[in-house]
């Protein structure tokens, strides 16, 4: 007998005996089991299901959350653009005399300095 026809027949007997080995120690019937078995099989089969129908309904929301997420940044977006629109709109025509106030409180400042500093 080949070297590889032996490690194939070694591994038939070794795993007819230990079943056999199963079978003969396991505390319940055969029908038992297999109920067992079927149950379980059958409770798997409905945790996957239930599974299944939660990550459809998580992929849907996620779907859902993205495009009103997606209009909010849009709306939001242009609501700013609006308002810096607005706010230069405002300052813009003042922005002149705003200059020419900060100039004048420089210049008093500078006037005060040389006043101070010849009384010294």
């Amino acid at each position: 007998m080949s070297k590889g026809k032996s490690v194939v027949l070694g591994f038939l007997v070794g795993a007819s005996v230990s079943a056999g080995v199963t079978l003969l120690s396991t505390p319940e019937s055969g029908r038992q089991l297999r109920n067992r078995v079927k149950d379980q099989s059958m409770e798997l089969g409905n945790l996957l299901y239930s599974l299944k129908e939660e990550s459809l309904k998580l992929k849907n929301q996620l779907l859902r959350t993205s495009k009103e997420g997606a209009v909010l940044v849009r709306e939001l977006t242009e609501e700013m653009r609006k308002s810096v629109e607005d706010w230069r709109d405002t300052v813009e025509p003042h922005q002149e005399n705003i200059h020419q106030s900060l100039e004048q409180i420089e210049s008093s400042i500078k006037e005060l300095e040389s006043k101070l500093n010849s009384s010294n």
